[in-house]
């Protein structure tokens, strides 16, 4: 008997499909781990955390002032270690997220809760991650600004006159620049058409080429990370794609350092799963605000503390997936975007190589190639060429060892 969890795509036929969301650096504030250690298991979980980084992670969110929250080093291991906590907190058993996102060092956060990460290799990965950030920071002046408002294309003209980067496509009119402080300084004076200029309070350029010295340290200590799969539909930060190979998912969390986030993309694809509810993990607030103008008909949640833990349990039980089978006997290469379907000729009861080529999806965003993650043989096309198929939504059924006759 063939076992699998439930797609998006089944979930969105028969119910409800929910999301949790983690967000990023800058949702942080002083104080904000005070309310959580009145929580026994939220507070047990951050202790834990502070000595698998070796940072008092719990002092620094209780009486740590800005600055020091504002320092990247201690910024991303506390937002990932208390979204993690709480993720953690609201689904013991039973009812969990069919889906899962996270801006920018939220996706760690998010790929631990989908079974890709190891919570203690979330957190080691984030503050190696947050330490080589600040050093590449400190290399060459550079900063961020909030563009807000205006149109994306005239937007996209006045960066690129400036020699800025989109580091951030946040949807409903915020784009966040990046670049040198002479350049940014331009941008304030000269902002594109019925946009104003905000700057931001960071140590640096994130998700630039500034940080490629970063994104490579990252890497080289990554290729030793243990990794799993994800067992829950995860949305990369990249280009918004839906990936199921956990090789594939840490790749992209390490090219993130220095690769705009897309979270415009990200909601684009909640969308096309079908996502009815979204549970914001703390510190909450600044993703369902963008929720709620992008996709005004879904659910949100913003957990911001102790207090709403009983509203987001009751949402989960509503909207929530009910089991996850972690350890199937077979694969699945799954559709990473919507749009159309262009199948390889390849023939059930083919042995297939690992990363071998099943077709591409093309969208009105690109191109997206189909792999066969594992390798082994296939069993079955479960899209064909030329169908219409959604994020996630399986393309093909593949049996990870020689299937005997």
């Amino acid at each position: 008997m063939r076992r699998h969890h439930r797609t998006p795509l089944e979930l969105g036929c028969v119910g409800d499909v929910l999301a949790f969301l983690s967000p990023g650096q800058g949702a942080q504030s002083p104080g904000m781990l005070t309310p959580w250690l009145d929580d026994a298991p939220v507070a047990e979980r951050l202790r834990w955390a502070a000595a698998v980084t070796g940072i008092d992670l719990v002092a620094l969110g209780t009486s740590g002032d800005a600055d020091a929250l504002r320092d990247t080093a201690n910024a991303q291991p506390l937002l990932v270690a208390v979204a993690l906590a709480v993720g953690r907190a609201l689904t013991p058993e039973g009812s969990t997220p069919a889906v899962l996102a996270g801006h920018s060092v939220g996706e760690y956060a998010a790929a631990a809760l989908a079974g890709a990460l190891t919570p203690e290799a979330a957190l080691v990965l984030v503050r190696e991650r947050g330490r080589l950030m600040a050093a590449a920071a400190r290399r060459v002046p550079t900063g961020m600004s909030a563009v807000l408002g205006g149109e994306l294309d005239d937007v996209s003209t006045t960066l690129h006159r400036f020699g800025l980067v989109a580091a951030n496509v946040n949807g409903a009119g915020q784009v966040v620049a990046a670049g040198a402080i002479d350049a940014l300084q331009s941008l304030d004076a000269a902002p594109p058409p019925g946009a104003r200029v905000r700057p931001l309070s960071v140590a640096g350029a994130f998700h630039t080429p500034y940080m490629q010295t970063a994104r490579d340290g990252l890497a080289a200590l990554a290729a030793g990370a243990p990794v799993a799969d994800p067992v829950r539909t995860v949305v990369s930060n990249a280009d918004g794609a839906v990936v199921n190979d956990g090789r594939d998912l840490l790749r992209r969390l390490v090219d993130q350092v220095a690769a705009p986030v897309r979270w415009d993309l990200c909601m684009q694809t909640l969308a096309d799963l079908g996502v009815t509810a979204i549970i914001e993990l703390p510190p909450a607030g600044t993703l369902t605000g963008l929720v709620r103008r992008v996709l005004p008909g879904v659910e949100t949640l913003a957990v911001k503390s102790p207090d709403d833990l009983a509203a987001a349990r009751e949402l989960v039980e509503r909207h929530g997936e009910a089991g996850v089978d972690s350890a199937p006997s077979w694969r699945l290469a799954v559709a990473p975007v919507a749009g159309t379907f262009r199948a390889v000729a390849v023939d059930p009861g083919t042995a297939v190589a690992e990363g071998a080529a099943l077709g591409t999806v093309e969208s009105n965003r690109s191109q997206s190639n189909v792999a066969a993650a594992h390798g082994g043989v296939l069993v079955e096309w479960l899209a064909h060429d030329g169908d219409p198929v959604s994020p996630g939504q399986p393309i093909a059924l593949l049996h990870p060892e020689p299937v005997l006759a």
